[in-house]
């Protein structure tokens, strides 16, 4: 059982991928791939977050432990971003999309797969596994620069 079982459940509670399932009590606002949260995107123009990762992934759950269940960490995405957590045995098509976005970039893709992207869905920003502090730095840049562009 999480440490964070506490915390009261987000929209990944309904899902049946059991990847997700485990996202279900972060305090980050997590939305499962679809149209709701894009919906919101566009309607609140913030950037999307897209974290893509598997059940059996050592990084996944490194990140999730550092930064998806910190209650810091989280308010800064949950203001600034719409989160969606994507299950790549569940949507490998939308893994696909990302990591060939990501990898065109220059980066070298992985899990987790972490994406930004603007309200329309379009990927400006990639990468795998980041430590707390450079996650949160990054956030915070790519908000205020966004916010500046807005």
């Amino acid at each position: 059982m999480s440490a964070t079982s506490s915390l009261p459940a987000n929209r990944l509670a309904h899902e049946t991928s059991p990847y997700l399932l485990q996202h279900a009590h972060n305090p980050v606002d997590w939305y499962p791939w679809g149209p709701e949260a894009l919906a919101r995107a566009q309607a609140e123009q913030k950037p999307i977050i897209v974290s893509i990762g598997y059940a059996a992934c050592h990084w996944c759950h490194v990140m999730e432990r550092e930064s998806f269940e910190n209650e810091q960490v989280a308010r800064v995405m949950n203001e600034h971003f719409v989160c969606i957590k994507v299950d790549r045995e569940e949507r490998p098509d939308v893994d696909q999309v990302y990591m060939e976005a990501v990898q065109a970039m220059g980066v070298q893709g992985g899990w987790p797969l972490n994406v930004m992207l603007t309200p329309e869905a379009k990927p400006f920003y990639g990468g795998t596994y980041f430590p707390p502090t450079s996650w949160v730095k990054l956030l915070e840049n790519i908000a205020q620069a966004y916010a500046g562009e807005h």
